[in-house]
């Protein structure tokens, strides 16, 4: 069987790691490359950076920044913001990255996906999805709409058929992550991931909502995701990643322990 990853996530605005509820009132919480050496450590099983204000700013992820996390954990990670071309994404990949995820780039160009795919292998290729709930069942029947720009603007594609427009291109996982779910630690958004995760064959990734580990085990058990992303639970010290992955182990989820 394979074991649920768990992997926290560093949203990076001015080279600070921060964090906000429903991308809004962000607080400083501290150093990228430290807090990815200290999850390293605590035993997470990957690692996703987000630059979120690179695409705002018209610059490309900080590379620097990259490079120097590769220099201090032995797992992979992903990093999205800013990625707006396949020269992008190479130079993401080759300062250390193992993943590029893109998101608002993939629905303006969804060639980015097969090309990325193409090139340098469908695994390092992740689409970013922040579906948010809707009801407007002629246009987006799944009940959920995709948004791009960090929330800023709707596109009228339905969630779940972007997902599976997405895998046919060739991306090698997707991380769903709920708009209305995001920051509030209240738990994941079960019937969104689940609609993805029963529809695709590639990984689905939770992400937005995590507050204890009782919403983790819901989501893997419940949604069949294939990992959860959690950030404020962990940021704030409330949790580490071995009471955690201790509490999925207790109730029967498959999770690669250290101790």
């Amino acid at each position: 069987m394979l074991t649920k990853r768990i992997i926290p996530c560093l949203d990076i605005r001015n080279k600070r790691v921060t964090k906000g509820v429903r991308f809004q009132n962000n607080v400083d919480l501290g150093d990228p490359v430290t807090l990815a050496a200290k999850y390293y450590d605590e035993g997470c099983d990957e690692l996703v950076f987000y630059d979120i204000t690179a695409s705002a700013e018209h610059r490309p992820v900080d590379i620097k920044m990259v490079a120097e996390v590769a220099a201090c954990v032995r797992i992979p990670f992903a990093v999205g913001g800013g990625i707006s071309s396949m020269s992008d994404i190479s130079r993401a990949l080759m300062a250390g990255a193992e993943k590029v995820s893109v998101n608002s780039l993939a629905v303006i160009n969804p060639d980015i996906i097969a090309e990325g795919a193409k090139a340098f292998g469908s695994q390092c290729i992740v689409l970013g999805m922040d579906p948010i709930a809707v009801n407007k069942p002629d246009i987006c029947p799944s009940g959920y709409e995709i948004t791009i720009r960090g929330f800023r603007e709707y596109t009228g594609l339905d969630a779940l058929e972007w997902a599976k427009k997405a895998e046919g291109l060739g991306v090698g996982e997707i991380v769903v992550n709920s708009v209305n779910a995001d920051g509030t630690r209240e738990g994941f958004e079960i019937n969104l991931t689940r609609i993805i995760a029963e529809n695709v064959r590639i990984p689905v990734v939770a992400s937005g909502g995590a507050g204890h580990p009782g919403h983790l085990v819901s989501v893997f058990k419940d949604a069949d995701a294939d990992a959860a992303i959690i950030a404020g639970m962990i940021h704030t010290g409330e949790y580490t990643i071995p009471q955690i992955k201790k509490s999925l182990h207790a109730a029967g989820i498959p999770v690669r322990l250290r101790w």
